[in-house]
């Protein structure tokens, strides 16, 4: 089960952080940890992840303003979001996979209810 927090609302080039809580996990070591995120009217899209022996990735219009991360247990996954701009307004998920690191959110094996993000100009 994965439970996202730190959503909210924060003006223009204001700053959030999210967190992604996984628990009974069965005992899995993931592969791959992701952000996604979910617009009003827009296709969900892949924001950024990390793998153990892939490249960490970030959606270009995120590139230098968010960071991913994780605690050393890899039960939490973080994302830190900065110089926040209204077109960042959306449903953040977060997704765990044992094995790959897919772009389409359907194939996460793991997925979170979502958390709100709501940036004013």
């Amino acid at each position: 089960q994965l439970v996202e927090s730190g959503g909210g609302s924060v003006q223009a080039g204001g700053s959030l952080r999210l967190s992604c809580a996984a628990s009974g996990d069965g005992g899995y070591k993931w592969y791959c940890m992701g952000w996604f995120r979910q617009a009003p009217g827009k296709t969900r899209e892949k924001v950024a992840s990390v793998s153990r022996n892939a490249p960490t990735y970030y959606a270009d219009s995120v590139q230098g303003r968010f960071n991913i991360s994780h605690d050393n247990a890899e039960t939490t996954l973080y994302l830190q979001m900065n110089s926040l701009n209204p077109e960042d307004t959306a449903m953040y998920y977060c997704a765990f996979h044992p094995y790959i690191c897919p772009v389409d959110f359907r194939y996460w094996d793991f997925k979170g209810q979502g958390t709100e993000v709501t940036v004013s100009s």
